[in-house]
C-alpha cells in the first residue's frame, strides 16, 4: 500500500471507522520503520554548519560517537553521543529535547537523561565566558545520572571539536543506528 493512497474517508479524528483506523495502521508500521532513514538524512543535513567551529556539526556527532565507541560504551550509548546535537538545526534554543524525543522509545532512562542534560552539563566548560553560571549543572547534583552526563560531556562532547581527530565516518555508524532504532521499547500506546 502506498503511503500517498488515502484509505480515510474522514475528516474529523471521532468520525473514523475501525476498518479505516486497521488501514491507518498497516501504513503505520513501514513508516515507523523507516525512522533511520529520516534520522539520517537529518544528521547529513548537519554537514556544513559549523556555528564558527573548527568542525561542522555532522563531524562534532560523528567525532563525539567516536570517542564513545573507542571508548567500549555499548550501542546504545555510542547511538546517543551521535544524536546528541541533532536538533541543533531545527531546535537551536532546545536541540537536546529534540534529540531527547527522538531517542525516548529506544533508550534507558540513564542515557536519555544524559541527552535531555548535556547542554546544561556541557555549559560548565564555556557559559562562565558568556555571563552565565558554568556550575548550573549543579541544580542535578543529588540526580542518580548527574555523573554518568559530567562524564558525557567530559569525555566526548567538550573535546569533540578536533579537525584532526581521526573521526569516523556516518556510514560505519548506520547499522548501529538502525539496530538501535529499529525497536522501540514502549509506544504513546503504553502511556
Amino acid at each position: 500500500m502506498n503511503e500517498r493512497q488515502i484509505v480515510a474517508r474522514f475528516t474529523r479524528m471521532e468520525d473514523g471507522t475501525r476498518e479505516e483506523y486497521r488501514l491507518l495502521e498497516q501504513l503505520y508500521e513501514p513508516f515507523a520503520r523507516a525512522l533511520p532513514d529520516r534520522v539520517l538524512v537529518h544528521l547529513r543535513q548537519l554537514a556544513g554548519s559549523s556555528g564558527g567551529m573548527r568542525v561542522d556539526r555532522l563531524t562534532h556527532c560523528l567525532q563525539t560517537a567516536t570517542r564513545a565507541q573507542r571508548d567500549g560504551r555499548d550501542d546504545e550509548y555510542v547511538v546517543c553521543a551521535l544524536l546528541h546535537d541533532l536538533g541543533d538545526l531545527l531546535a537551536p534554543h532546545n536541540h537536546a529535547d529534540l534529540a531527547a524525543a527522538i531517542l525516548r522509545p529506544f533508550v534507558s532512562e540513564r542515557n536519555l537523561w544524559m541527552v535531555a542534560q548535556h547542554p546544561v552539563f556541557q555549559g560548565y566548560y564555556f557559559w562562565h565566558h558568556i555571563g552565565a553560571d558554568r556550575n548550573a549543572r549543579e541544580k542535578y547534583r543529588d540526580h542518580p545520572h548527574f555523573e554518568f552526563t559530567a562524564e558525557f560531556c567530559a569525555r566526548y562532547d567538550q573535546c569533540s571539536f578536533d579537525p584532526d581527530y581521526d573521526t569516523l565516518p556516518l556510514e560505519h555508524f548506520e547499522p548501529l543506528l538502525r539496530r538501535v532504532l529499529r525497536e522501540p521499547r514502549w509506544s504513546e500506546l503504553e502511556a
